[in-house]
């Protein structure tokens, strides 16, 4: 009962409820509009003010916020449809769940570029505006994408060379497993999260120790760095829960197999929708620049002129 396949027929055997099923809906539907709607927020002040358009932090931000609501929308839409339609055509399946696995492993990466970022804010600030440049950062950004890609691809070549014409035209219930269901996707998707693990968690610990021993000695922005890149290593922790979700939901399909639905629901929630939801508090709550601006657009009242200088 571990195979992708037995993963699918128990979905299919153990179906919601209608009532089950509209609470489950509603509920994700009411979180992902509520997180969409509070980061629309956050790219019209980002829009409204040519300050965050210089600082590579706010650009890197402004890619996150973008990336994660095209993530959500993505997820959502998964979800509802797996429900009202229950099965669609593969081909359909696999544009939606290629889209949606690289904006979620853009999500970590982004979050370790920013967290470089602050590090070399505190730790090198006479060489910080050299290093982090627009354009260097432009080309982070780039480079976050093609690395996604680049992880996600092979599934999509190793499915058209292995599976036959009928096999694009049939119906399913629409997974990663269910779209890609080559063994060896499953082995290579298990390496590449290890390693994505791996190297963002010791750029993470890296940064943190680093602004750390700067802040013992330095001013009240490098220890303000350090709790940013807690609140980074928090978002960052639950984020690679999507690297273990895989192991996570064999086990609670051998100890649940009637529950699984449910299971699959709470993996979702604390997967795919708790970590967004977590950027607009480092960002829209705790950064006094932005908190500024973004107090102004909420009440509707006129930027003043000059701008100031976005802070570090």
């Amino acid at each position: 009962m571990s195979s992708p396949a037995a993963n699918a027929s128990v979905v299919i055997e153990y179906r919601d409820s209608v009532g089950k099923a509209v609470t489950k809906n509603v509920i994700v539907v009411v979180l992902s509009i509520s997180i969409n709607y509070v980061n629309a927020g956050l790219i019209q002040t980002y829009h409204r003010h040519q300050v965050f358009y210089t600082n590579p932090r706010y650009i890197l931000f402004f890619h996150l916020v973008v990336n994660d609501m095209i993530q959500v929308m993505l997820t959502v839409m998964l979800f509802i449809i797996s429900y009202v339609l229950y099965k669609i055509n593969v081909s359909f399946c696999g544009v939606f769940i290629l889209l949606a696995l690289i904006t979620t492993e853009n999500t970590p990466l982004n979050l370790a570029c920013m967290a470089l970022e602050c590090y070399i804010a505190v730790c090198f600030p006479l060489r910080h505006g050299q290093i982090c440049t627009i354009r260097r950062t432009l080309l982070l950004i780039g480079l976050i994408w093609t690395t996604s890609m680049f992880s996600v691809l092979p599934d999509l070549f190793v499915t058209l060379a292995t599976q036959p014409l009928d096999f694009f035209y049939s119906q399913v219930f629409c997974l990663r497993e269910t779209a890609f269901p080559n063994p060896h996707i499953i082995r290579k998707r298990d390496i590449t999260y290890v390693v994505y693990l791996v190297i963002v968690w010791l750029i993470i610990f890296y940064t943190y120790f680093r602004i750390m021993f700067t802040a013992k000695t330095a001013s009240k922005d490098a220890r303000k760095a350090r709790n940013t890149i807690i609140l980074h290593g928090f978002q960052v922790l639950l984020c690679m829960a999507t690297y273990a979700e895989p192991l996570l939901k064999q086990a609670l399909l051998l100890w649940f197999p009637r529950n699984y639905s449910d299971s699959l629901f709470a993996c979702y929630i604390i997967v795919q929708i708790l970590p967004r939801s977590i950027s607009p508090i480092i960002y829209g709550v705790r950064d006094k620049t932005f908190r500024r601006h973004l107090t102004r657009n909420l009440l509707c009242r006129p930027p003043r002129a000059p701008e100031e200088p976005a802070q570090t």
